[in-house]
């Protein structure tokens, strides 16, 4: 069983920027998609941004496409997401998942999960 870490969240004021990290245990980082999800409470998961094992192919969700950046650093079992031009409504927790496979698309592949991290953005 993979243990996700996440860190990074924090207090930022609308327009700042935060960099998430996802730790992940295990020696086959490398062989899996990953990705980050958000849930506010009383609202659905939504998908964020996920990248297949080797970082070849990347994707977003609309709202935050052009603001917030998925990495990877296989030789560190970390993958990141940077995020810039934050606005309030993207505060809610952040949660870093695991793929089954290689892939990092559909969003409903991710069966893995960290405890999440709280971003708020104030206005």
């Amino acid at each position: 069983q993979v243990q996700l870490v996440e860190s990074g969240g924090g207090l930022v004021q609308a327009g700042g920027s935060l960099r998430l990290s996802c730790a992940a245990s295990g020696r086959t980082f490398n062989r899996y998609g990953m990705g980050w999800f958000r849930q506010a409470p009383g609202k659905e998961q939504e998908f964020v941004a996920s990248i297949s094992w080797n970082g070849g192919a990347t994707y977003y969700s609309d709202s935050v496409k052009g603001r917030f950046t998925i990495s990877r650093d296989n030789g560190k079992n970390a993958v990141y997401l940077q995020m810039n031009s934050l606005k309030p409504e993207d505060t809610t927790v952040y949660y870093c998942a695991r793929s089954p496979s290689g892939s990092a698309w559909p969003p409903q592949l991710f069966d893995s999960w960290g405890q999440g991290t709280q971003v708020t953005v104030s206005s």
